[in-house]
C-alpha cells in the first residue's frame, strides 16, 4: 500500500502520505511531490531520460524523508526533470541509498520553494502502516 492525498492549507501545499513500509511511504511522497510540480506527472512517458543517485543519512525516518524530498526537489530543478521512479538499495530509517529515474520536462506548474519539517513526523500506525504529513512551501 502506498498513497497520498492533498489536504487543505491556506498558503502552502499539505499532503498526507501513507505506506505499508518505508520504501512505499517514500515512493508515495515522491509521487505527491511530482503531482505538485507537474499536474500531468502521472501521464508522462515512463522511458527514463535522467538518472540520479541519492545518498543520505539522518537522525530518524522523518528527517530522512524530508531530506530525500528536498534532494529530489533540488535535482528536479537543476536537471529540469520529474523523477517518477526510485530504486532503493538501502533504506533503513537512518540512511538511504537510491537511484532516481525520470523524464526531462519543459517547465513546472508550481514552484516548490522547500519541503518543511512543519507537521512532519513519520509514525507507525496501529495497523502497521507508516503515515506522515508533509507541508511544501510554495
Amino acid at each position: 500500500m502506498q498513497r497520498y492525498r492533498y489536504l487543505e492549507h491556506t498558503a502552502d501545499v499539505r499532503m498526507l502520505v501513507e505506506g505499508s513500509e518505508l520504501p512505499s511511504l517514500f515512493s508515495a511522497a515522491l509521487e505527491g511531490l511530482n503531482g505538485i510540480l507537474r499536474k500531468d506527472s502521472g501521464t508522462l512517458p515512463r522511458q527514463p531520460e535522467e538518472e540520479a543517485r541519492v545518498e543520505l543519512e539522518a537522525v530518524d525516518e522523518t528527517a530522512l524523508l524530508v531530506d530525500f524530498l528536498s534532494e529530489v526537489l533540488a535535482l528536479s530543478s537543476i536537471r529540469r526533470a520529474v523523477f517518477f521512479q526510485v530504486e532503493f538499495s538501502t533504506l533503513d530509517g537512518r540512511s538511504l541509498y537510491a537511484t532516481l529515474h525520470g523524464k526531462r520536462v519543459d517547465g513546472f506548474d508550481e514552484e516548490v520553494k522547500a519541503v518543511t519539517y512543519h507537521e512532519a513526523e513519520v509514525k507507525l500506525t496501529g495497523e502497521g502502516d507508516y503515515r506522515t504529513v508533509i507541508v511544501f512551501d510554495i
